[in-house]
């Protein structure tokens, strides 16, 4: 495209002022450098860049200016809703036609595709995974790959599985990008990229026709964050760090983030904060969407003082006045950490930056390294069963074949169909017939760099050095220097105690055993396939009532030591002497309900693994209670090792023979706490619960120690 260069400037800042709302507003140089490559050149470039920088106007800006010169529209590609939303209102300010086709709106998308082919949309923001929807694969996406203006990959350290946030879906953009025909400028940015990602993201991007990495034009600036206080407080257990939070959040001014590792505990330490009085929301990926729309908002506008959030609130949260940012254990690499630290100070002169580092994060980042990549066995078994059917399966269905968990197998299937060895296709997934190769050396180079990551964020905890420089030089920052406002350098002084009182008050809280254990409802589909029949909704009188653990092997309390009870290579032994205390608070605090009463009986579960420890749980039960031990359910079909219960479909169809009850005659008309050592996926005590009310039994409360999750 050709064109005074100066001219071109002025039109692009003018395009920026309306963006920004600000007359006086001016592009970086290198904000420039990459429009100017986008625009009057069509080139292929990738800008790293640190969060608030302002990535978001390059492609705005070049959006605008190349729809002025009747170029297509311009397609993102952007992981998450949060971020969509954010840049669908920042096009409107400068008056760019912006809308998301996405799982929320379905009932749109025939409309938006035909605004889309009328030329009346200037951008389409897209999830990774939409590119993979059969529909819009099939009869969208053809269309726009030879139209597009510009292709923008956001957050495209996701590309790279170096990358701290790598996601399978990510890697069909390489796809995309190398049918799209000459002519179309294609920018991808991230704030989170060191040497290694960035050589992995640009030589994706020059994957068309005869592009070589010389074609790619990368744009890498200082990772430096001037309003950044970094600090580090190492507090014996989990109740001084709670209680830490609970003194130190009113002294920290504005609002800001609460990071925690896990699901489970961001509702519990949000549960915790707000007894002490401190106005707080969970947040994570499982929070309903319209309750975390409602958290993003009343953070947004200052309503609460903070979310108690996981990564799930990290890219695309655009809160430029966010004055602190606290972690309750450790993100796997400093990479990660970065990331979501760079929440804060994006608009404010200072922020506060606090990591509570607790000896737990250890097991939580092995926990997560466990749902890598399956072994080579187990994805040839997925290949095999897909190749056999002859027809689409579902992932349900394919769970009968495999003994892998929901998550872990469709992310393997999203890896596969990237690969060109399987497609999704309307009702499932189908085998190409494609050979594939299982990249053992690629694997294990990936887990060697995310154990190097995760040693060195132990090294980040413990360091005199500046925080902020050693986070810089993670990211292969060559500006990397002392930033004179962290711990270390002297800019921040941290409490490093706590009161009395409000360790006393976490420890009440901690202490505080009881979860609930909501009943199974419907069968896994497929079950026909392992020679069950059990198949649709579960009747009610089928059902037992909801039951009871002593706490989640996630949880921040009871967890530690529930952990330690179940880990690997841990002795089978009677339970100990503080979780025996902690049952009988959960047994007092039971409310039966009016239409099971309370048990009368107690029926045990044999195991493998844990016979001292189920039965000492039994009997242990009944002399406190003073109700019977009545029978038991014994083991008639063990399972060898821990094949085939990785998964709904396998567990129940593991279990569904694995017992004999005795004791039949003494349940009939009784009501029975029905006792095991641990739940995983719930079809043990689906199973057991409806034999004992099929012999009689008049109503079935399960109660164990640990729950998974």
């Amino acid at each position: 495209m050709r064109g005074d260069t100066a001219a071109l400037r002025t039109e692009a800042e003018a395009i920026l002022q309306a963006l920004v709302g600000t007359a006086d507003a001016r592009l970086r140089d290198d904000q420039w450098t990459a429009i100017e490559a986008l625009v009057a050149h069509q080139r292929r470039a990738l800008v790293v860049q640190r969060t608030g920088w302002g990535k978001s106007a390059v492609y705005f800006v070049a959006t605008a200016l190349l729809r002025a010169r009747d170029a297509g529209p311009t397609v993102i590609v952007s992981p998450l809703l949060a971020l969509m939303r954010n840049q669908i209102t920042a096009a409107e300010r400068a008056g760019i036609h912006a809308v998301t086709v996405n799982s929320t709106n379905p009932e749109a998308w025939q409309n938006l595709y035909a605004d889309i082919s009328a030329g009346r949309v200037d951008v389409l923001l897209v999830s990774p995974e939409r590119l993979n929807n059969p529909e819009f694969r099939d009869e969208v996406l053809p269309g726009l790959a030879a139209s597009a203006g510009l292709l923008v990959v956001d957050e495209a350290h996701c590309i790279s599985d170096w990358g701290h946030d790598f996601r399978p879906d990510y890697r069909r953009i390489r796809t995309l990008l190398a049918y799209l025909p000459d002519g179309i400028a294609v920018l991808a940015t991230t704030a989170t990229a060191n040497e290694r990602v960035t050589a992995d993201v640009a030589e994706q991007l020059s994957t068309s026709g005869s592009r070589t990495l010389d074609d790619v034009l990368v744009l890498r600036g200082s990772l430096d964050r001037e309003s950044l206080h970094l600090g580090v407080v190492m507090l014996a257990n989990q109740r001084e760090r709670l209680a830490w939070i609970a003194d130190q959040l009113d002294a920290l001014e504005g609002s800001g983030i609460i990071y925690c590792l896990t699901v489970a505990a961001t509702g519990d330490v949000s549960d915790y904060l707000r007894g002490r009085g401190h106005d707080v929301r969970p947040y994570s990926g499982q929070t309903e969407q319209a309750e975390r729309l409602a958290a993003e908002d009343d953070l947004a506008t200052n309503r609460v003082k903070a979310l108690v959030a996981t990564s799930a609130l990290g890219m695309g949260f655009d809160k430029p006045d966010l004055t602190f940012v606290i972690h309750l254990g450790a993100p796997p690499s400093p990479i990660a950490y970065y990331q979501q630290v760079g929440r804060a100070g994006r608009g404010v002169d200072r922020a506060t930056v606090v990591l509570l580092p607790g000896t737990e994060d250890e097991a939580v980042w092995d926990y997560f390294g466990s749902l890598s990549f399956p072994a080579p066995d187990l994805v040839r078994q997925s290949l095999a069963a897909l190749e056999g059917s002859g027809s689409a399966l579902s992932t349900a269905a394919l769970e009968t074949y495999v003994p892998l968990r929901r998550n872990r197998l469709e992310a393997m299937l999203k890896v596969l169909d990237v690969d060109g060895a399987v497609r999704r296709v309307r009702g499932g997934w189908m085998h190409t017939g494609q050979p594939w190769h299982y990249d053992t050396d690629r694997y294990a180079r990936v887990a060697a760099a995310r154990t190097r990551e995760q040693q060195a964020m132990l090294d980040y905890e413990t360091t005199t050095d500046c925080r902020l420089e050693f986070l810089r030089r993670q990211l292969d920052d060559p500006g990397a220097a002392p930033c004179g406002r962290c711990d270390n350098c002297g800019g921040l002084d941290l409490v490093a105690g706590v009161s009395d009182s409000a360790v006393d008050a976490a420890r009440q809280w901690l202490d505080r055993p009881g979860v609930v254990l909501e009943p199974r409802r419907m069968w896994p589909s497929a079950m026909s396939r392992l020679d069950v029949d059990l198949k649709g909704r579960i009747p009610p009188a089928q059902q037992p009532h909801r039951g009871r653990a002593v706490a989640r092997l996630t949880d921040l309390g009871w967890g530690n030591e529930l952990r330690a009870l179940f880990a690997s290579g841990a002795p089978d032994q009677e339970v100990p002497v503080s979780l025996r205390h902690a049952l009988v608070a959960v047994l007092d605090a039971w409310e039966w309900p009016a239409d099971g009463g309370a048990p009368e009986a107690i029926v045990g579960l044999g195991s493998q693994q844990h016979p001292v420890l189920t039965a000492h749980l039994a009997e242990g039960l009944s002399r406190y209670t003073g109700w019977p031990v009545v029978g038991r359910f014994e083991i008639v079909a063990p399972i060898p090792g821990s094949h085939g219960v990785m998964n709904s479909a396998q567990r129940l169809a593991a279990v569904a023979h694995r017992y004999r009850l005795t004791g039949v005659e003494e349940i009939v008309d009784k009501a029975i706490l029905l006792v095991d050592d641990r739940t995983i996926t719930g079809w043990t005590l689906a199973v057991a619960a409806r034999e004992l009310l099929s012999v009689g039994a008049t109503a079935v409360h399960p109660f164990v120690l640990a729950a998974d999750g």
